[in-house]
């Protein structure tokens, strides 16, 4: 949805509830006086469509089941993670962010809207659903790609989107850094060397993940999409079973994608506890197999272990291992930095 249209909604429920306040004092039964409508805004990144539709729409139920006075309508803004943060800061009327990486949501708290302390609040660092990096290709692999070195052959073309935009191409970009890092004695040049040629190897930097998908499974470019765990599976489970196959590398990075309430923005639509009981409910186990339903991977370990034939056991690595966020953005992907130089 746009998020004019999602403003002009906000305003007409507004202005229900104020005549909703005039019939009351006109004679309205005491329990229709007490009905309330919270519409909430999830503003998240591009690969999490299909996980939101369903959870807002469960959630929704959900909170009418516990407050049959009221009802709970939730929207959702998609884009890249970056992009989607920006529009927060220049006054997109989130209440929920659930964005791609943890340093998105700490821009949002330096100017003021959450409190740095944000990710202390909800279990996991803030993180209901973890994913990794991997890879997906055409069926039968024709290009016989395996791992890292493969991405850099002459006779293959890959699809990842842009970091400048998008978070899920910063964790494509860092699973790749660190591969290199593991291969090459820890040696940032030997790492900047193959991380330069393997852009070289990209046809289309699209701004978002699903974009990146699109191009790769609708648009039939390139040989090989680095992707978001959960967009592999959905191409591959439920897009074209007889058209795709996933390609696990032989080590990549543990993705944590948090979640957070907007506190600025909720204190002034009045929808603080609903916006509560909207991300806490990602924890649930009712919302943790949601999650794993749509191939993201459950952050309990018991319902993650249920699902263990579809997340297999691979070697990752963290963040924190490549120095944080803080670290990791100014010298990777902030202007000037070293992805610029590379990709230039």
């Amino acid at each position: 949805m746009s998020l004019n249209s999602f403003r002009l909604s906000r305003r007409s429920l507004l202005s229900g509830a104020i005549m909703a306040g005039t019939a009351t004092l006109a004679g309205m039964q005491p329990r229709s006086a007490r009905a309330a409508t919270y519409t909430l805004l999830n503003v998240s990144y591009d690969p999490t469509r299909e996980l939101y539709t369903e959870i807002n729409r469960v959630f929704s139920a959900d909170w009418t089941k516990q407050h049959p006075d009221d009802r709970a309508l939730v929207r959702t803004s998609h884009g890249g993670s970056g992009a989607q943060a920006r529009s927060v800061l220049e006054g997109a009327p989130a209440d929920v962010v659930t964005l791609g990486l943890a340093y998105d949501i700490d821009i949002l708290a330096r100017h003021g809207l959450l409190s740095t302390d944000w990710q202390k609040r909800l279990p996991h660092n803030s993180t209901p659903f973890t994913s990794t990096i991997v890879f997906l290709v055409r069926k039968g692999n024709p290009k016989n790609i395996h791992d890292w070195p493969d991405l850099i052959r002459d006779d293959v073309q890959v699809i990842t989107p842009n970091p400048k935009t998008s978070g899920g191409a910063r964790w494509n970009y860092l699973a790749a850094w660190g591969w290199a890092l593991r291969a090459n004695n820890n040696s940032e040049d030997a790492a900047k060397t193959y991380l330069k040629t393997l852009f070289k190897h990209v046809p289309v930097l699209d701004t978002g993940a699903r974009g990146a998908t699109n191009s790769f499974v609708q648009r039939h470019l390139g040989d090989v999409l680095i992707a978001w765990e959960n967009e592999a599976l959905m191409a591959a489970r439920d897009i074209g079973p007889d058209q795709f196959d996933i390609v696990l590398p032989s080590v990549s990075i543990l993705a944590e994608p948090p979640v957070a309430v907007v506190d600025k923005n909720v204190q002034a639509h009045g929808t603080e506890a609903v916006a509560q009981a909207y991300v806490d409910f990602l924890f649930t186990p009712q919302g943790q197999e949601i999650g794993a339903r749509h191939h993201f991977r459950p952050s309990d370990s018991a319902i993650l272990a249920r699902h263990k034939d579809v997340f297999p056991t691979m070697e990752t690595f963290d963040i924190a291992s490549l120095g944080g966020w803080d670290s990791v953005q100014k010298t990777h992907f902030s202007d000037g930095g070293i992805f610029d130089q590379l990709y230039k």
